[in-house]
């Protein structure tokens, strides 16, 4: 029996998780091999939500087992948990959130807001629990793009409730203003917003918070970084020579502050006709892969210039959510999926205790 579990081991743990780079058995994922004559149950445990994928990985789990000489039958459990995992500096995690993700880019006009709000429903999709705060103090689109109206809850006047959008716990200065109010502040004003944004909302045991952050990589986004406890960040950016060269001070800046990038979301990489399916590369090609090499990070994944992004989220209902099953739906879980994942192998955070897990079974 010994040695069948060595051998069912050995020919698990070299099944490839395309999401990390690794494979199970340097990801850890394999938690348990139980063995009674020639049939096995196996227990996989990823470290970060995918729905999306439990059921493929547990078919390859499976026939992989079953190709393992003495192995007649073989039953697959995959779910996942998500771990806390370190913030920089000497900064303290916030109570009930176990991640922060920051949603970055080196200038305007390129997606970032679209996209931090469809990764976090997107996260939500693959199992998560997830909030979104709008950190975007001078031009708030959280609120439009989750349909969320009314000034939320205050049960004892110095707290707030966030708001429930699309299954996303959700906080946005614009929620507190009047939609046509200009935000005209200065920096330390727009910090001071941030944070007590962040710290008096009442998130309630979040697997991942997503920040949208301003554009820009100006004093305020820094001192944001530095003050924010941040797990992880990820840079939006379009193929265009000049967002490329924003987005690569976007990323310099975190590295500075000690957040790890994950990655790099490389967005309206492509245009495809409607009516006649031509596709062209409207802002040029290839450059979010080109300062993945460069600065030997991971490209999480490109997303389309497509209308009905635009629409979706100018309607309140995001692609995520108005067409699950959509290529443009499947590309953001994909991205959510390698986000997630590529924060799975930083270190954890072992200071945070209270127990939210994801469980899915298959």
């Amino acid at each position: 029996m010994s040695d069948l579990r060595t051998r069912l081991s050995e020919a698990l743990s070299r099944i490839p998780d395309p999401h990390t780079g690794a494979d199970l058995g340097a990801g850890g994922a394999i938690k348990g091999i139980g063995i009674d004559g020639d049939k096995v149950a196996i227990e996989i445990v990823l470290a970060y939500p995918a729905v999306g994928w439990h059921a493929q990985l547990a078919q390859q789990v499976k026939s992989s087992a079953l190709a393992v000489a003495g192995v007649a039958q073989a039953t697959v459990e995959v779910r996942s948990r998500v771990y806390a995992h370190k913030v920089q500096g000497e900064l303290t995690p916030l109570p009930e959130v176990k991640n922060i993700i920051a949603v970055a880019s080196g200038k305007g006009g390129v997606g970032k807001s679209t996209v931090a709000v469809n990764l976090a429903l997107a996260l939500a999709a693959e199992g998560a629990t997830v909030g979104v705060l709008d950190a975007d103090i001078y031009g708030p689109s959280v609120p439009k793009m989750l349909g969320l109206t009314g000034k939320p809850d205050s049960p004892d006047g110095q707290s707030i409730e966030p708001k429930h959008g699309h299954g996303l716990q959700a906080m946005s200065i614009g929620l507190l203003v009047e939609e046509d109010t200009a935000m005209i502040w200065r920096g330390p004003m727009v910090t001071q917003a941030l944070q007590q944004l962040l710290g008096q909302t009442r998130w309630k045991a979040l697997d991942y918070l997503v920040i949208d952050l301003p554009p820009g990589t100006g004093d305020i986004q820094l001192t944001l970084a530095q003050k924010v406890p941040v797990s992880g960040a990820l840079i939006v950016t379009t193929p265009q020579d000049i967002a490329l060269l924003d987005a690569k001070k976007g990323l310099k800046m975190f590295e500075k502050v000690q957040v790890p990038v994950l990655g790099i979301v490389e967005n309206m990489a492509v245009h495809v006709c409607s009516h006649c399916g031509h596709a062209e590369h409207v802002f040029g090609a290839g450059g979010g892969q080109r300062m993945a090499a460069q600065y030997g990070v991971p490209l999480l994944g490109s997303l389309p210039l497509d209308i009905s992004i635009r629409e979706n989220a100018d309607g309140g209902h995001p692609s995520v959510i108005a067409d699950p099953s959509s290529a443009v739906s499947l590309a953001y879980r994909a991205i959510a999926r390698n986000t997630a994942a590529r924060l799975s192998l930083q270190a954890r955070n072992k200071s945070i205790a209270f127990p939210s897990i994801v469980v899915q079974n298959t």
